[in-house]
């Protein structure tokens, strides 16, 4: 059972309501199910979230589990090709139709495969019965009548090889040895979507074809459709324009995925299997184990739902146990367990161990002690309401947000039901059957779920190290057959703590000033002490309100010498606790309650952000203030910060685009420390006190900006912020100085990086200065036209001409808060071999676009999506929170807002070509490029060297 989502309430297990036979999970008459007489189901439903919108799925059950070996990719070649040449689209046409009518390609309109199903995915703003009409046709021909021409399939072919190569590295090698691991003897462990160079080098427009007879079927395929439309519209376009698809041949037997195998002469209780040690640079020390069982096709029934959610139960009591030990003091810096049903072919309980250090088995021996006592006596009932209470927040919640639920998700939850052959149920249906299900939550179910959870047919591990310690394949199996010692010692305590019996942060405060803004019932406080607050009290979202802090300086508070406590604070601040609330304190005032401690460093503020529901608007607000007012300052989070430090910069050469990530920032801010990512030699100086020292006084700096959007009444709202930021202590404004935001030197030699990764990987990027500050507000929205314009072109040099590269980028950064450093940069992943042709290609672009206009369908294929963008987004609370933040302090954010609109959908050829004359200029770039390591020269390979070459 999927959730959230809604059902139809025609008959269970009909022969129109194909997705719940042999179901007796309540339905709704949301969802109209159907099936037309060629053998095509459909699922459709009105939803006007957002306002004009349909989400549109095709699922095709056939995905790279359904190949021969001589077929290998094919199924995702397939998805590449039905956008390339089809009935009703020429080649080519298909991305550029797509944007004429609104969609953006890649987010509004793309595609996945796996190994079981092909879903071609379409979300399509401003619709009208004839874009409906047109939708349907146009899919139609892609799906039920694709053309595959020796042209397409030479074109596409190294289109998806550039694709192959960008996701290649040292993760996709650790990911794909896993998955051989654990699927030994299915096609699981070796079907991957993209396939193998050879079999895509030999595919022929007939081979194609074959593939796509056998497996795109009418009654192989399922569309889905959640929108603002009428239904039976939607059905009368489904009909018309795939009604008449026939198919070709019989149908195939169904494929199969085979089932794991005991290893002979396992011991029952604990049957270990294949292990596996591998060494991959770049990749942290990590120790993975699977307890496989086969995959069972279950009628997904109200008493099925039950038994998943003791399983959840059990896992997620082994889970907090598991961070409770790590917190403790334990040898390992994360650890998980999972229950997974991996693509119909598996049942597996995966469990994911990190060492805090290189000591993996001692890291193991504790994660496994913990889950040893877990299968050894049942929890207590207090352990047990704490985690009900959290489920019943986590059920809770979709029921009180319901109306907000997007079409796409939606027709997501349909399409992934399909796929683990399971049904739907809406919010309410779901809660429900969790409230039915309380007296079934007791210790001994428990005990044997836990118990049937960690029982399996085979077990299989890897040990993942990035250096040949000596560890052996024997020594992994060594560790699993060991007999666990069970840690008892992270029982939690029986009294769970509460709000109630925390001390008030202070007197409450009161309204000093209240300024309507005149946008949209927005209003402007401030308060007695000094905080500044911007309220929005509207049902627009039901049950959500979203929370957001800003305060301090920001990074430009940060002194340059004390970089390295920049990011970490990033990752321990919050985990450091408050008053006398330590981390798992606060895990226990958070049960059952929908809270959120995120955390970040913007260039000249500081930001807490939260989602949240009216009931715990007031106890969220003082999480928030009583880290400011009342910050603890344990050790513990800022040793594992540091070590999780340490494994972040040893991944941080693993592939070209990760070293470009890595260093980007921080080149582009002309090498400010403050944009840099620790290395080793920083971390080495890290200790708590120092932490301690840099941040009390920045938590301590004013001044204080509380944004509330979302359904809370306002008296409420406002009571809530009067005693908790309210009450704080009056705070010294800020004074730093400004961050240097200025631009490498203009460069036509790029400077030079150099990764680790596969020999035939590399990265590169052209950044072109802009500007920055509110002041040019409207001149930044024209240039997020302009480089939408630039990235069509280098989509189509690099991509479509030449397949040098799967997805190249163009994007315009403009700093609202800082008057400079802006730019707009072109960024590409392709062979070393294809750097030339990329800064041939961007330097051509710059120099046409500044010669001459765009067309003015090539600025239509870019502003109606950007306009049906916006009207989408500006339904919903996050986007006005994301323009006006800061406005409490700045108010002339609120006229900026006004603009937005007219100015991302409005713009001329001579505007675009004057702003490509004014900052396209070749002798305004700067370059980087990312080579493999044995190519950098003077490098030695070494992450964050940055020579000149």
């Amino acid at each position: 059972m999927v959730s959230p989502a809604t059902t139809t309430g025609t008959t269970a297990g009909s022969a129109q309501n194909w997705l719940y036979a042999g179901s007796d999970v309540p339905q709704d008459k949301e969802w109209i199910f159907g099936r037309l007489p060629n053998g095509i189901r459909y699922a459709v439903r009105h939803n006007g979230v957002p306002p004009e919108q349909i989400s549109v799925r095709v699922l095709v059950d056939a995905g790279s589990f359904y190949e021969t070996d001589a077929q290998r990719g094919y199924a995702h070649l397939i998805e590449h090709l039905t956008f390339r040449d089809s009935k009703y689209l020429k080649s080519g046409e298909a991305i550029p139709t797509w944007q004429r009518l609104g969609a953006t390609f890649g987010s509004d309109t793309n595609a996945e495969t796996s190994g079981t199903q092909t879903v071609y995915k379409l979300d399509l703003p401003a619709i009208t019965p004839a874009k409906l009409d047109e939708t349907f046709m146009l899919l139609s021909g892609m799906i039920a009548a694709p053309i595959f021409t020796p042209a397409g399939v030479k074109t596409e072919v190294p289109i998806v090889l550039a694709e192959m190569r960008e996701r290649a590295g040292p993760q996709t090698r650790v990911m794909d040895a896993t998955r051989e691991l654990f699927f030994a003897g299915q096609p699981a462990a070796t079907r991957s979507p993209i396939g193998t160079v050879e079999t895509l080098q030999a595919a022929t427009p007939a081979s194609v074809k074959a593939f796509h007879d056998k497996w795109y079927r009418p009654d192989n395929t399922i569309i889905v459709v959640a929108g603002d439309a009428e239904p039976q519209a939607m059905i009368a376009q489904i009909d018309k324009w795939f009604g008449g698809w026939k198919a070709r041949g019989p149908k195939p037997a169904p494929a199969d995925f085979g089932k794991p195998v005991a290893p002979k002469g396992a011991d029952p209780a604990n049957p270990v299997g294949e292990t596996r040690v591998i060494v991959e640079p770049s990749v942290p020390l990590q120790f993975n184990y699977a307890i496989v069982r086969p995959w069972k096709k279950h009628a997904d029934t109200i008493a099925y739902n039950q038994g998943l959610m003791i399983d959840r139960l059990a896992l997620a009591l082994i889970n907090r146990r598991i961070k409770v030990r790590a917190r403790a003091g334990g040898s390992y810096l994360d650890a998980s367990v999972d229950q997974q049903n991996y693509a119909r072919s598996a049942d597996t309980t995966m469990v994911s161990v990190t060492p805090l250090g290189n000591d993996w088995k001692a890291a193991v021996h504790d994660v496994r002690g913990v889950i040893a006592d877990a299968l050894a006596q049942p929890p207590s009932q207090a352990d047990i309401e704490r985690e009900v209470a959290e489920f019943d927040v986590a059920f809770k919640v979709p029921v009180e947000t319901q109306r907000t639920q997007a079409g796409s998700a939606l027709a997501d939850d349909i399409t992934q039901a399909v796929d683990i052959r399971e049904t739907v149920a809406n919010p309410d249906t779901v809660y429900a059957i969790f409230k039915k299900s309380l007296p079934l939550f007791t210790p001994q179910a428990v005990l044997e779920h836990t118990r049937a959870l960690f029982r399996g047919t085979v077990v299989r591990g890897m040990l993942t190290t990035p250096t040949d310690t000596g560890a052996t394949a024997q020594d992994v199996r060594a560790a699993l057959v060991a007999q666990p010692v069970l840690t008892t010692s992270i029982r939690l305590p029986g009294d769970k703590l509460t709000f109630a019996q925390l001390p008030a942060l202070g007197v409450p405060g009161t309204v000093k000033e209240d300024v309507q803004t005149g946008i949209l019932g927005i209003e402007r406080l401030t308060l007695s002490n000094g905080v500044k607050a911007l309220l929005w009290a509207n049902d627009a979202e039901p049950g959500r309100i979203i929370v957001r802090i800003r305060f301090g300086g920001g990074l430009a508070a940060i002194a340059p010498k004390d970089a390295v406590y920049g990011p970490l604070g990033n990752m321990a601040l919050m985990e450091t606790g408050f008053g006398n609330v330590d981390r798992n304190a606060m895990d226990e005032l958070a049960t059952g309650r929908k809270f959120a401690l995120d955390f970040k460093l913007d260039d000249t503020a500081f930001e807490f952000d939260a989602d949240t529901r009216p009931a715990d608007l007031k106890d969220q607000l003082y999480l928030f203030a009583a880290k400011l007012g009342q910050p603890r300052w344990d050790p513990n989070p800022i040793v594992r910060a540091v070590a999780a430090a340490r494994l972040q910069w040893a991944a941080s050469a693993s592939s070209p685009q990760a070293a470009l990530q890595r260093d980007i920032g921080y080149l582009l801010k002309d090498r400010d420390p403050r944009y840099k990512m620790p290395d080793p030699a920083a971390l080495d100086t890290v200790t708590p006190q120092d932490f301690r020292r840099v941040w009390e006084p920045l938590l301590a700096q004013g001044p204080i900006e509380v944004d509330l959007f979302g359904d809370f009444k306002r008296e409420d709202g406002l009571a809530a912020l009067e005693a908790t930021f309210g009450a704080l202590a009056p705070r010294a404004p800020v004074a730093t100085p400004p961050l240097n935001a200025h631009l490498p030197a203009p460069s036509q030699t790029p400077l030079v990086l150099t990764h680790t990764g596969d020999a035939d990987t590399a990265a590169a990027m052209v950044v072109w200065p802009t500007g920055g500050g509110r002041a040019g507000v409207h001149e930044s929205r024209q240039l997020e036209i302009l480089a939408q314009i630039a990235n069509n072109r280098l989509f189509d040099e690099m991509r479509e001409k030449i397949g040098a590269s799967y997805a190249p980028q163009v994007e315009s950064v403009w700093p609202m808060d800082l008057p400079s450093g802006g730019y707009m940069g072109a960024t590409v992943q392709l062979r070393p071999g294809d750097l030339p042709a990329f800064f041939t290609a961007t330097d051509k672009i710059a120099a046409d676009l500044a010669e001459s206009p765009p067309t003015s369908d090539e600025i239509e294929r870019v502003t109606e999506p950007l306009k049906q963008l916006i009207t989408r987004a500006s339904t919903g609370n996050a986007f006005y929170m994301s323009l006006l933040g800061g406005g409490a302090l700045e108010p002339g954010k609120f006229d900026d807002i006004r603009s937005i609109l007219a100015d991302y959908s409005h713009t001329t050829p001579q505007a675009m070509q004057a702003l490509a004359a004014r900052y396209l200029r070749q002798d305004r770039a700067w370059r980087v490029e990312v080579v493999p390591a044995a190519k950098g020269g003077d490098t030695g390979g070494k992450p964050g060297d940055v020579p000149v070459k």
